[in-house]
């Protein structure tokens, strides 16, 4: 039952499931009943619920049940844990709502962000290659049949031969991007983030944008349920897909434990830029890291966002653009012969 790759939920059915959990718990409704009614929907998830139940009436712990299902990522699992523990689950769960609903969000995103790029280049991959492959040949048959020669087929040609390179060009840029995104379902993860984040700035400054989010949202969630900073920075490294956030981590804990600040230590880590770094400097000395580093990763989610929409808005009119120049530029070519001969005629 522990098939975790075919069986994980998305974020927002991580969200849903977690905020059921802390309707019930406010209630009063015993996690038992709860599961039992889950495991009676009929959907794919609905036999992993079952266990879950099973294991729930013989532990009487939420958190060997989700982990007998294989259903949940280790983070959520390792908060329930942590929840039961402290007799905060409802708090962590309510928490945890929050959190899987910023990450659905942030992945909807980045989804688009690809998707769009995706589909106008493959359509122009295959609007060029017709052009090229079928149309052209016919044009060049017809002027060959109405005696068009010399400077009028080399234009021809110029044209035939602008379309094919940026066909060459479109096709290596969609193998590129469809090999990054089958090898991100790999373990090769990791080298294909850090090569895309030197090769491509923007990348890079999304990716930390995102980090920064977590992180924030992380040692929120943990802050406002009770946890000492210390055990706090020990869970953020659990969620974070990039490794030289991981490193940024291990450095501000190390710098806590040689004595110095968790505000210090977090503005020498370069983790946040200089505004959020004050703002959680004055957090410290009022006793709200939480709610500032609330608010910190609703800044960081707010502008992650707006500049995977701004990416988008720069790639699908630059897209266009040269779909329209390309074959803009191949049809002149075979416009222009053809008007000449016309022009002769009359």
């Amino acid at each position: 039952m522990k098939n975790t790759e075919k069986k994980a939920m998305t974020p927002m059915e991580l969200s849903r499931f977690c905020d059921q959990i802390a309707m019930m718990l406010k209630s009063g409704m015993p996690l038992e009943a709860g599961l039992e009614v889950l495991s009676e929907k009929k959907d794919d998830s609905a036999a992993a619920f079952s266990v879950m139940h099973q294991r729930m009436c013989e532990t009487g712990s939420l958190y060997a049940a989700m982990q007998e299902s294989g259903l949940f990522p280790a983070y959520l699992t390792e908060m329930t844990g942590i929840g039961e523990k402290t007799g905060r689950l409802e708090d962590v769960m309510r928490s945890m709502t929050s959190y899987y609903e910023r990450e659905g969000r942030l992945r909807e995103s980045l989804r688009n962000a690809v998707a769009y790029p995706l589909v106008l280049g493959g359509m122009l991959f295959v609007i060029v290659l017709i052009l090229l492959w079928q149309v052209l040949p016919v044009f060049r048959r017809v002027l060959s049949g109405m005696g068009v020669t010399g400077s009028d087929n080399g234009l021809m040609q110029l044209g035939a031969t602008i379309g094919w390179v940026v066909l060459g060009l479109v096709g290596v840029l969609l193998l590129f991007v469809l090999l990054c995104l089958v090898l991100m379902k790999t373990g090769a993860r990791e080298k294909v983030l850090s090569l895309l984040k030197k090769a491509i700035p923007a990348i890079g400054r999304l990716s930390d944008g995102i980090s920064a989010s977590r992180v924030a949202a992380v040692l929120s969630m943990m802050l406002s349920s009770g946890f000492i900073m210390e055990d706090a920075l020990n869970t953020v490294p659990r969620v974070l897909d990039d490794k030289d956030a991981v490193k940024k981590i291990e450095g501000i804990s190390e710098e806590i434990n040689n004595g110095e600040t968790f505000a210090d230590a977090v503005a020498a880590s370069g983790m946040f830029d200089v505004m959020h770094t004050r703002l959680l400097q004055t957090g410290a000395m009022t006793g709200s890291e939480d709610e500032v580093m609330e608010k910190i990763a609703k800044t960081y989610e707010e502008q992650t966002e707006s500049s995977i929409s701004s990416l988008i808005a720069v790639i699908e009119p630059t897209v266009v653009a040269l779909l329209s120049v390309v074959i803009g530029a191949v049809l002149l070519s075979v416009m222009l012969p053809m008007a000449g001969v016309l022009s002769s005629l009359l």
